[in-house]
């Protein structure tokens, strides 16, 4: 068996070992008491509930990572979320996780299920929340409240999937309180779980307080109730595992909808296997490489067909197969090339040639119906005056334009750098990519860490300077330590993650299900817009 590059194996070990930790949610004692109480935690209700041996793509594990410290942390944002098989049919699963502080939401708990009803509403897949949330987290109640992308916007989210014809199931696993007792019953059908599911908009001490009413929470809003008095519910079931295979059942019973149509054969294997793709990738983000190897390694063998492929070389451009399905790939070169007229360019940098041609590939792709895949390593736009003479802002537009007005699926992979405006060319988070995630050799930033960090050095004694101080060259090499410090934390894959500038970190020998799964999902919404890129120089 190949070695794996030992540099990339220290990479890899702190994504199993951070993806373990995610994994337990609250900790140990936290996952024994909701045993006690007869209940499944988040993690063991959608293994329970998902195909066996099927695939679960995670959406947004590291969401919330490093963040609300002083709240005492809030592992994967207290939900978990994530596309999957249920009875054949694939589906967007949202799960609350009451090991973390009692599934309470927290601003980024709130980001993380509206992107998960984005995916189930951009892919037309069928949704199942898995009740069992607190509600809101009250003391941080003035960042998750009333904005547009706060927490009353999943139930606008309800609405709009029901008018899409969007199926909806949601299952009362544990508390449902306040504002969030509407997102089951505005859900196509809700289920309940006796004795440890509740719902109602306020609960028994509010209710003594508010009106003075002696009640206890389960005749409140228990399952008896809303099952045999109210109507607010559905059916009522045992235990966690009667109440899943009662939406297996239903999930069994879902009627066939319309397909966009994406061409797919009988898959090959990469030529390049996923061992190799780890040895020859470089972790340091400075070293040149060849990314046609790091594409051998992704796309089914020998698929590959290159577009103007001796034309802008610092982009690589061509139609190929992943896991059988056909592709557009748009990826950096990353090693320094030559052009027809003897010039070097530098490996990495969009220019003009480059982006030209990457405009006029997307055009093609989507008058061909084919997903784009995008394979980010990028230092930006190359600049300078011949760069400017040339009319780089004019085809860095023309590139942006196409690709953002895109209506095939796009799905980027940020494998390395990914700086500047080259974050957006790519299809970086704001372009709407049906899914984006990155290894763990990523960098998501407006510059790299060392231009960075001398750009606010300078900043920084300039502004001493004009308050009258002076600095010493030690301080000054000591505030720069601190910058960089600073910075390369900011870099990190794990910072965009937790705050879901891409839908995970992965190892790279997952990206071909990624993409997969991905095309699967899109496959599910016919495209109904037509492709038109308004007006752009040419």
């Amino acid at each position: 068996m190949e070695k794996t590059n030992p540099s990339f194996e220290k990479y890899l070990e702190i994504l199993q070992s951070k993806l373990d930790q995610v994994k337990l949610g609250g900790g140990p004692k936290r996952i024994a008491s909701e045993h006690e109480k007869g209940k499944l935690t988040a993690r063991e209700r959608i293994d329970y509930l998902i195909d066996k041996e099927s695939e679960f793509l995670e959406i947004g594990a590291f969401t919330a990572d490093g963040m609300y410290e002083e709240e005492g942390g809030c592992p994967s944002a207290g939900v978990v979320t994530g596309i999957g098989y249920v009875s054949g049919r694939m589906c967007v699963i949202v799960a609350n996780d009451a090991t973390v502080k009692a599934g309470a939401w927290f601003p980024m708990t709130a980001k993380k299920n509206l992107r998960a009803q984005e995916v189930a509403m951009e892919n037309r897949l069928p949704i199942i929340y898995l009740v069992d949330s607190a509600g809101v987290f009250l003391p941080m109640q003035n960042e998750i409240f009333p904005d547009k992308e706060h927490f009353g916007r999943q139930f606008r989210n309800n609405a709009k999937m029901s008018a899409m014809g969007i199926v909806q199931v949601a299952a009362i696993m544990g508390s449902c309180v306040a504002g969030g007792a509407y997102l089951p019953i505005m859900s196509d059908e809700a289920l309940i779980v006796d004795k440890t599911g509740s719902i109602f908009l306020a609960g028994s001490y509010l209710v003594k307080a508010a009106i003075g009413e002696n009640v206890d929470n389960e005749t409140l809003g228990g399952a008896t109730t809303h099952c045999e008095i109210s109507g607010v519910t559905d059916n009522k079931y045992e235990n966690d595992q009667e109440c899943l295979d009662a939406i297996r059942k239903i999930f069994a019973t879902l009627g066939e909808n319309p397909k966009a149509g994406f061409d797919r054969i009988e898959a090959k294997n990469p030529s390049l296997s996923g061992e190799k793709l780890l040895e020859i990738f470089p972790v340091d983000r400075a070293k040149p490489y060849d990314m046609h190897q790091v594409i051998e390694g992704l796309i089914d063998a020998g698929s590959l067909e290159e577009y103007k492929k001796d034309y802008g070389k610092t982009l690589i451009c061509g139609t190929a197969r992943i896991d059988g399905w056909v592709v557009g790939i748009i990826a950096n070169q990353r090693k320094i090339v030559k052009t027809a007229k003897g010039e070097m360019q530098m490996g990495g940098v969009i220019y003009s040639d480059s982006a030209d041609k990457a405009a006029r590939f997307i055009m093609n792709c989507n008058q061909r119906k084919i997903p784009l895949v995008f394979l980010q390593d990028v230092s930006g736009f190359m600049v300078g005056s011949k760069a400017e003479h040339g009319g780089i802002i004019k085809d860095g537009a023309k590139m942006v334009n196409a690709m953002a007005n895109s209506v095939v699926p796009k799905f980027t992979i940020i494998v390395g750098n990914s700086y500047g405006a080259g974050n957006y060319a790519m299809c970086g988070k704001a372009y709407d990519p049906r899914l984006i995630y990155s290894w763990p050799t990523a960098q998501m930033a407006v510059m790299s860490g060392a231009s960075a960090a001398k750009t606010l050095l300078q900043i920084k004694v300039a502004s001493l300077k004009k308050s009258g101080k002076e600095i010493s060259t030690e301080e000054e090499k000591q505030l720069l330590d601190e910058i960089i410090a600073k910075y390369n934390e900011e870099l990190s894959p794990y910072y965009a993650a937790a705050r879901l500038w891409v839908d995970g970190v992965i190892d790279p020998r997952e990206t071909r299900k990624v993409i997969s799964m991905g095309i699967e999902a899109a496959n599910h919404a016919p495209i109904t817009e037509r492709f038109n890129v308004g007006v752009i120089q040419t």
